[in-house]
């Protein structure tokens, strides 16, 4: 019996005894390079703005706004009329191209065709689903975007790069 109690006594002291919590192998490791792809997005994305403000600048015929969004946008043809702009669920019809920030045609309007989009309801490129809502019926603007808001780092996997600031003109024929 004693034996018994002995036995008893020491699973329990044995099993109650608090286990020490594994440190990581490289606890600074991981931090590192986090903080390097956060630098590295820091330089691709001024790189890009450098390039695009050079492009505007050069383009002195036209006046570019800055989203709050972070891409530029320029009135090709304005309508001063009071109508209405799209607002969410509205389905457009649109027409527009896309080109590199030099000019070179990436997709064309008549490769892209007459696009119907049902605002903010459809993965579209996140840049005109902004601009998309300034737009009225007969207004065509040209967008400029950068990367992180067209196609980011994997590209359109077509003919989009990874990384690419494209420049989108962009057509508003009707809202529904």
């Amino acid at each position: 019996m004693k034996i018994r109690f002995i036995i008893f006594a020491s699973v329990i002291i044995i099993g109650c005894t608090k286990t020490a919590p594994r440190k990581p192998i490289n606890p600074k490791g991981s931090t590192t390079i986090l903080k390097e792809t956060v630098l590295e997005s820091k330089r691709l994305n001024e790189n890009e703005e450098h390039k695009i403000l050079s492009l505007i600048e050069l383009d002195s015929t036209r006046h570019y706004t800055v989203s709050s969004n972070g891409f530029w946008y320029t009135y090709i043809n304005k309508v001063e009329e009071n109508t209405p702009t799209p607002k969410l669920g509205d389905i457009v019809e649109l027409e527009y191209n896309i080109t590199d920030l030099e000019g070179n045609v990436i997709y064309s309007e008549e490769e892209l065709g007459v696009k119907e989009y049902k605002v903010d309801k459809e993965d579209f490129i996140s840049a005109l689903q902004v601009g998309i809502k300034l737009m009225k019926v007969g207004e065509t603007i040209t967008f400029v975007i950068p990367s992180y808001n067209a196609f980011g780092i994997s590209g359109d996997r077509n003919k989009i790069g990874i990384n690419q600031s494209i420049k989108s003109t962009v057509t508003l024929i009707n809202i529904k």
